[in-house]
């Protein structure tokens, strides 16, 4: 979820007075690293998973607001489309039970959301791109009231100078041109949160870096945009693609974009948020009063607003969070690789598979980002959303090798081992992880789910495509609250 933002007109000396707000939180961050300032003797684990809203033909609800009144619950807030919502999971302690201790309080909130949105005519869906939506409806009228998600639409359609380009070439071919960043709110996803010490962040962050492809292939669940059948996980271009603030000749130029892997391991966060300042211009170039530099000489804890700020609107998939709570500072990795859904089953397996296997790869000797290269580690993720479960990725002394293999042989003992070193017993954790085991031994995720189940209601049952996918996304909301993983899903 990002900051909240009053509506703006930026000034040339508002984004000089930025740029200079920023470097001045990036030497009071230096100073912090150095001084051990942060808070890492309980670390944490947090949750956010955005989702659609559909009525009841499974068409998309333009109804946020509506439902979020209804929800009124603080846990709630918006994202980007009127026909999106985002829910944020308290969070705790890896060794209290997470991920598994969420998954009551989950179905619970998203029980009580479901209730209070059919009151006004909606319903949700977790899912990584919804099925029936159309480029008709992503246009300005489907954007958030949010003042933010308006200054950011001005502010990248300004920096491009002409509209977005939006090409996915699957098992079907995409090529469209929007006038909004819109269509960025197609892409739904789920974002786990780990708290980690100044010293172990490079690690753990090199990690998930490492496991992102591996991640992708195993979760996918968009396989569909605008009625096209494209990659198992559509949403990784197009969420590259759709807030790109690059016109063709700036991207000839090597200019990056700002939805980003990176382009190096790092030996510390500080790369981060430095590569943040050096690299991107500013969107959002809202400055605060407080001077960074002041607040730390005179023994108090910075909120680093403008650092902040800047850094939620550069999209890496696995992003830097600097926050404040209670006075104190901490660091979270915030990985972003995954889609939402299917189920609450299925989302927590993910995060203990996510969990374990850094967990375990940090601990290791010969760390695995050492014995591979960083653009193997990008070529992995873009192979991964093309071909999901069915992908051939290369991991160290293994070459490459179809992921469900890699993920029985090699990786699926790891991330055991991890959570058992993060306190997690077997009994916990051999449900969640049994999933992940399931899901390679069937080579069934919700991308393939999705793709069989339209293929179904197409050929068998000799429906449209359009009232195929809104038939199969209605299929997919039933199993979906039955909570049963995806792997188990009939086709029929």
């Amino acid at each position: 979820m990002g900051r909240d933002v009053p509506a703006l007109v930026f000034t040339r000396d508002d984004r000089r007075r930025f740029r200079d707000k920023t470097h001045a939180c990036l030497e009071a961050f230096s100073r912090m690293l150095r001084e051990a300032r942060f808070d890492f003797e309980r670390p944490q684990v947090g949750l956010e998973i955005e989702l659609n809203l559909v009525d009841a033909a499974a068409e998309p609800a333009m109804r946020s607001t509506d439902v979020l009144e209804a929800i009124a619950d603080p846990s709630w807030s918006s994202e980007l489309g009127r026909f999106n919502l985002e829910i944020n999971v308290l969070p705790r302690r890896l060794t209290a039970g997470a991920p598994d201790s969420w998954e009551r309080e989950i179905r619970d909130a998203l029980n009580h959301a479901e209730a209070k949105a059919a009151d006004v005519g909606a319903h949700l869906v977790m899912i990584g791109i919804l099925p029936t939506l159309e480029q008709k409806d992503v246009g300005l009228a489907a954007l958030s009231e949010n003042p933010r998600y308006h200054l950011l639409n001005e502010q990248i359609f300004s920096a491009r100078g002409e509209d977005l380009l939006i090409a996915v070439d699957g098992v079907e071919r995409l090529r469209t041109y929007a006038d909004t960043i819109t269509p960025e709110a197609a892409c739904t996803s789920t974002q786990f949160h780990l708290q980690v010490s100044p010293d172990a962040f490079a690690d753990y962050w090199n990690a998930a870096q490492a496991i992102a492809g591996v991640q992708v292939a195993l979760a996918a669940n968009a396989p569909f945009l605008f009625g096209k059948e494209l990659w198992r996980e559509t949403r990784i271009p197009l969420f590259e693609q759709a807030t790109d603030t690059r016109s063709q000749e700036i991207k000839v130029q090597g200019v990056r974009p700002r939805v980003w892997f990176g382009e190096r391991w790092i030996t510390s966060v500080f790369d981060l948020f430095e590569e943040n300042a050096r690299y991107f211009p500013a969107l959002l170039p809202l400055c605060e009063d407080e001077d960074p530099l002041a607040t730390l000489d005179g023994g108090g804890t910075p909120d680093l607003a403008e650092l902040t700020l800047h850094n939620g609107t550069i999209y890496r998939w696995n992003r830097p969070v600097y926050a404040v709570v209670d006075g104190v500072p901490h660091l979270r990795v915030e990985n972003r690789v995954l889609p939402a859904g299917p189920t609450v089953a299925d989302v927590l397996s993910n995060g203990a598979f996510y969990y374990g296997l850094t967990r375990a790869l940090v601990d290791e000797d010969r760390p695995v980002w050492s014995r591979m290269s960083f653009s193997a580690a990008e070529d992995n993720l873009h192979t991964a959303a093309r071909h999901g479960i069915d992908a051939h990725l290369y991991w160290p002394g293994m070459g490459e090798v179809p992921v469900t293999e890699l993920v029985l042989r090699r990786l699926l003992p790891l991330a055991h081992r991890g959570l058992e070193r993060s306190g997690m017993d077997a009994a916990r954790r051999e449900p969640l992880l049994g999933i992940i085991e399931q899901r390679c031994v069937t080579g069934r995720n919700g991308a393939v789910w999705q793709a069989e189940m339209f293929h179904h209601l197409q050929d068998i049952a000799h429906e449209d495509r359009h009232q195929a996918l809104r038939r199969m996304t209605r299929q997919y909301i039933d199993y979906m609250h039955l909570n049963a993983p995806v792997h188990t899903w009939p086709v029929d």
